[in-house]
Formats: structure tokens, C-alpha cells, sequence
């Protein structure tokens, strides 16, 4: 780390000749020294400063609203930075270019230039002229949300129209930062009285929207986002006086144009970032920095530009993910730890603890992770930390989170309160945990991963992310894998229905629902996070059947998506068992539904574009898991001394 500070500083001081720059600088080169004092008498606090030529003046600015910590300007004041925000300053270059040049260059160096904008931020392209409340009218409906039936399938020249609508929705919903695309808003619903965050540009709604560009062969919009979000990593985030980790990345971002002080010509954009500071429940998003990697990987993969990943912001960006993510705790278990609604599940449904969710994606990461580092002295002790957990994250999962009907009668026969070291029930699992629906719902051919595990604890519904992430990163075994794709198959009428894909099951009901939740109004019984249906996971179940090659399942899921999702006009959710009503208080036009369609069809149209999505698992891990299943790790106190690869 001090190694790549080193060289950081070296170079900005090379080309600034050791002088600081006030309010210009370009957001796309790191350095992670603290505070930088310009000459002005403002202190700028940052991680990431600017060694490129730019035409938009950007700068950085600061708040001071409560006067704790004392941040000392030449003018002897002390400020409290709590927050700050790049801006974007639509002004004459120094050399000479007018306003319209610059409105027609991008915020990116010259040899990785975009295409250009105009001034009024739509991009030059082929986007139709649509409007958001004007669906579609097709000939051949679905089940709409005026409760009337299909009465017929849909058909090729409908599903190219619905394509087509959703193209031009997803092109709408895109936001941009000085001219440039960088992210696309949560929902665009015109009838919507309050917009409450939804447009605002989130890092895990923002996923499958980058992707359908990737596959789209649009790589502008993904570079812009990943580097910008980098920015927003290293920004002061406090919350009733205390901080999180460095590597924390933002749940979301605003864009706010405002005019500049003193120049009534002029305006700037500011990048708003919300931490979870702002958030209902005020809930750090552990996920986004997992995504960020996630997607930082699919973007060199896709377009073949290593060079971002390269770069020595960006690599000290997935440092600092990494150790924050694997910081010494007081944990015993090589899962992450994680408070309730810190994922995709933002409200409180009783996944505190280990969620599958998070350590599918936390798996995916440091994969990710792994190929993308560039192998310095320096970083030897994280690669190695990081082989280590990927080792013993994979095992843990494997071992203790799979359950089938032969695991099913295991857990029933359990024998409790066993002190030793070789102790079959290590959890303490009591078998009156298992619940009457389970019984039910478990296929004999086929098989899932809980949703949870701690002491005493297991949480048996199933959790559709977390089950298909762990597909698509191999935390789950071939064979597991294909168990898993058995049980949706089998158990189609409960997790897909009349509209894909059950975010989880089964719904908390009764006394439970109001215990756990909190008599969440808003996650009654099938809907919302608790048990609604969730368009957006199509893409996810899409690259998990194209990696499995069962690429049927996804084209029955997409084909009965298409039967309404349009003429409902692409809600965020759907409620009640069968998903036959649009969700109670779901946003219509919503982003990741429209982006999780494209990329589910862009899928299934050329399949071998799946690779850049997939982990693939490699022979190291493979041997090192085998290792520790012929070691009997249950009858080893030292087992962690097995795992180093």
C-alpha cells in the first residue's frame, strides 16, 4: 500500500511541480495521502487527486455544518468536512475553447474519449422517441394489472416490440455528469407522487444496467460509473460522529445541477453520495463495494480494456474493499458478518448474521479480485489472506449451508449439546427447528443453499439471489449446482408462478412476520422483500442456466415475463402467492426490471457472452477444498493450517 501511495505522490508531484491546483482536477487517478491544503485558504480533503488535462472544471467542496474536527485552512479556521461532492463547472476552458466545445468533450482522457454529447446531456444515438406512460399495446396480452388473464402466448414480433420499448426506457433512465453517462436512476415512474431515493443512481440497481450495455457493446457508460463510484469510496461518511471504514462504497449517488456562486451563466454538477447515513434504517450497503468488483471484472472482460482495472486508483480501490472485508474480527466463521438490510433485502427480514446472499457475492468478489490485482511485494500478505478465505468460505458454504432430503433426515436425527472437538451437530442445530413446510417443499431430486446459518440458528427459506450467485461464482459445486437448477424446476408453481422470480420463500406470516419484521407495512406476507416477485432476477437465473447449460428454464421464465411485464408497465414488484397483482407500493418503470429483461434475452441470443460474467473454479481451489474433506476437518482443531494454497 505504501508503495503505491509512494508512487502516486511522485507522479502528481511530477506534473504539478508540487503545487496544489484549487478546483480543478480530473476524478481518475488516485492518491490516498489525507489532506491537501490549496492556496486559497480552503481545505480540500481527499483520497484521489488529478494528474490529467480536462476541459470541464471539477473540483471538490465542503460543507461545514457542525464543527467537529478541526480541518485547518491558511485562514486559521477549523471546519468539520461532513460532506463533500465533486462539481462540475460548465465554463470556458483556460485554453481558449467555447462553452459548446467543451459540452461536446468527455470528462475522460483523450485516448479513451466516448461518444460525444451535445449540450442538452442526451446522447448523440438512436434512442426513439418514447414516452414513459404509453406502454406498449400489444395484440397478445398477459395477465395485466386489470386482473384479466392471458389468452395467448406471445409471440417473435412481440417480443421484439417489448425489446425495443425497453431499450428505449433503459437509454431514458440514464443520468449524466458533466455531458458524460455515468449511471442510470432506480425508476422513472411519471405517476409516482414522491420520487423518496428512487432517483438516485444505485450501485447494485445499476448492475444489470451495465451489463446490457457491456453486452450491447456500450462500454462508455460502465467505465464513467466504475471510476466515479471509485471517487466516492474514499469521501468522509459519518454518522452521528462516527465513521465507517475507508473501503466503503456508497449505496447511491444523486446528480445535482445548481448554479454557480457569482456567474449567472453558469452552472455545476455535484455528485451527492448516500453512504446509509440517509437510507431508511440508516443501513450501510455491504454489497455495493462486492458489485463495484463484480462489474469492474465483466467491463475488462467484455471489452477487452484491462487498462482500468490497471490503474493505480482502481487497484488501490479493491484494496481497500479487501480489507475492510477481511479485517480481523471476533468471528469464528470465514463468512461475513452483516446487519439486517444490508443487501438487496434493505428492511429488516431476520438475515442478520451470514446471509447467502452476501457471501455469494463476497465469494464472486474475491475471485474477482484475485485476477485483477497486480502482484506486488507490497500486497503479498492480502493475496494470501485472500486465498485463504476463498478457501475456507467455499468449504463453510458448501458443507454447512447445503441441505437435500439425505441432509434433511441428517438434521432431524441430530443429537444436541455435544461439547468436543469432532462434534457432528457443530451448531447446535435443535432438529423442532425444521419447519412443516420444509417437509413439503423439499423435491427428492434437487437442493438449496439456507439463507443463513449461526449458533442455534438456521434459516431454511430460500433466498433466490444467493442460490443463483452461488451458481454463477462456483461457490457451489457442479453437482450442487445442478441440484439447485432441479428444485426450481421442480418447484416452479411456488417460485415463479404467473411472473419470475420469488426474491425468497416462503413469506414470513403471523406472529413471525410481526416479530421479525416489525410489522413492516410495507413487507406484508408476498410482497416486497417477503416473498414478492422480482423481475430483475431473470438476468441472474439467465447466466446460472446458460453456465449449466439448461438455457430452457431461463427462456421459460423470459417467455412468461413477456406475457405481461410490458402492458404492466415494468413494475419494481409483484405480491400474493402467484404474483398476479402488481406490487402495493411498487415503482412502475423500473430500471433493473427493464435491465435484468435485456440482459436475460441479450443472454440467451449469444450465450458464450456469459463467460464474462461467470467465475469459473479453478484447480487450485478444487484441490485445496479436497484437501480439506480427506483431512475430516471435524476431527481437527488446527484445520486452518490446512488451508494454505
Amino acid at each position: 500500500m505504501l508503495g503505491s501511495m509512494a508512487t502516486v505522490e511522485a507522479a502528481r508531484q511530477l506534473l504539478y511541480g508540487g503545487i496544489g491546483r484549487l478546483g480543478c482536477f480530473d476524478p481518475f487517478l488516485s492518491n490516498v495521502n489525507g489532506l491537501i491544503s490549496v492556496k486559497s485558504g480552503v481545505n480540500v480533503a481527499w483520497k484521489r487527486s488529478s494528474v490529467r488535462a480536462q476541459v470541464h472544471k471539477c473540483s471538490r467542496v465542503q460543507q461545514d455544518r457542525r464543527g467537529v474536527g478541526p480541518f485547518q485552512g491558511t485562514s486559521g479556521a477549523s471546519h468539520r468536512l461532513e460532506s463533500m461532492r465533486y462539481n462540475c463547472q460548465r465554463v470556458e476552458s483556460l485554453s481558449g475553447g467555447t462553452a459548446e466545445d467543451q459540452r461536446r468533450t468527455l470528462f475522460v482522457d483523450e485516448s479513451d474519449k466516448v461518444k460525444s454529447v451535445p449540450h442538452n446531456g442526451m446522447p448523440i444515438s438512436d434512442v426513439n422517441e418514447f414516452k414513459v406512460n404509453q406502454p406498449l399495446d400489444h395484440e397478445n396480452g398477459g395477465f395485466g394489472s386489470n386482473g384479466k388473464p392471458a389468452v395467448a402466448a406471445i409471440n417473435d414480433d412481440s417480443s421484439k416490440k417489448i425489446e425495443d420499448e425497453a431499450w428505449t426506457l433503459l437509454r431514458n433512465s440514464m443520468v449524466y455528469y458533466c455531458n458524460n453517462p455515468i449511471g442510470t436512476i432506480a425508476a422513472n415512474d411519471p405517476s409516482s407522487p414522491g420520487t423518496l431515493n428512487y432517483d438516485q443512481v444505485f450501485i447494485r440497481d445499476f448492475v444489470p444496467s451495465g451489463i446490457a450495455f457491456l453486452l450491447k457493446g456500450e462500454y462508455d457508460i460502465v467505465r464513467n460509473f466504475i471510476l466515479h463510484t471509485l471517487q466516492l469510496q474514499s469521501w468522509e461518511k459519518t454518522m452521528d460522529c462516527y465513521s465507517p471504514g475507508q473501503g466503503l462504497m456508497p449505496a447511491s449517488f444523486k446528480v445535482r445541477t445548481v448554479p454557480l456562486e457569482g456567474d449567472d451563466y453558469a452552472t455545476e454538477d455535484l455528485l451527492d453520495p448516500d453512504f446509509g447515513e440517509a437510507a431508511i434504517g440508516r443501513v450501510a450497503p455491504v454489497d455495493s463495494g462486492l458489485w463495484w468488483i463484480i462489474l469492474l471484472r465483466a467491463y475488462g472482460k467484455c471489452s477487452g480494456d484491462l487498462s482500468v482495472q490497471e490503474r493505480v486508483d482502481v487497484q488501490t480501490g479493491i484494496k481497500m474493499i479487501l480489507k475492510l472485508c477481511l479485517a480481523d474480527g471476533f468471528d469464528m466463521f470465514p463468512t461475513l458478518l452483516v446487519t439486517d438490510g444490508s443487501c438487496m433485502i434493505d428492511r429488516r427480514m431476520g438475515i442478520h448474521g451470514h446471509p447467502l446472499e452476501i457471501q455469494a457475492l463476497f465469494y464472486s468478489a474475491l475471485l474477482g479480485a484475485r485476477e485483477m490485482l497486480a502482484p506486488e511485494d507490497a500486497s503479498a500478505d492480502l493475496m494470501q489472506a485472500l486465498k485463504n478465505r476463498l478457501v475456507a468460505l467455499s468449504f463453510h458454504i458448501r458443507e454447512y449451508y447445503w441441505i437435500d432430503m439425505r441432509k434433511l433426515n441428517e438434521i432431524y436425527r441430530y443429537k444436541t449439546e455435544e461439547y468436543s472437538y469432532d462434534a457432528v451437530n457443530k451448531f447446535n442445530i435443535y432438529p423442532d427447528q425444521i419447519p412443516s413446510w420444509l417437509v413439503d417443499f423439499m423435491p427428492s431430486k434437487g437442493g438449496y443453499l439456507i439463507g443463513n446459518l449461526q449458533p442455534a440458528h438456521m434459516d431454511f427459506r430460500f433466498f433466490s439471489l444467493g442460490n443463483l450467485w452461488s451458481i454463477v461464482s462456483s461457490l457451489a459445486t457442479l453437482e450442487q449446482s445442478h441440484a439447485i437448477l432441479d428444485l426450481i424446476d421442480a418447484k416452479w408453481e411456488e417460485l415463479v408462478a404467473d411472473m419470475p422470480f420469488k426474491i425468497c420463500y416462503p413469506a414470513l406470516e403471523g406472529r413471525e412476520w410481526q416479530i421479525i419484521t416489525g410489522s413492516d407495512p410495507k413487507n406484508t406476507p408476498w410482497s416486497y422483500h417477503n416473498g414478492g416477485s422480482w423481475p430483475t432476477l431473470l438476468w441472474q437465473l439467465t447466466v446460472a442456466c446458460i453456465k449449466l447449460d439448461r438455457p430452457e428454464i431461463a427462456s421459460k421464465a423470459i417467455k412468461l415475463a413477456e406475457k405481461r411485464i410490458s402492458q404492466d408497465k415494468w413494475p419494481e414488484y409483484y405480491d400474493t402467492k402467484r404474483a398476479k397483482f402488481i406490487g402495493k407500493q411498487a415503482q412502475l418503470y423500473q430500471t433493473w426490471s427493464v435491465a435484468g429483461y435485456l440482459v436475460a434475452k441479450l443472454l440467451l441470443d449469444n450465450p458464450s457472452a456469459a463467460k464474462n460474467i461467470v467465475n469459473e473454479e479453478d484447480s487450485e481451489l478444487v484441490n485445496a477444498f479436497s484437501c480439506m474433506i480427506s483431512s475430516n476437518p471435524r476431527r481437527k482443531r488446527s484445520w486452518k493450517k490446512q488451508i494454505l494454497v
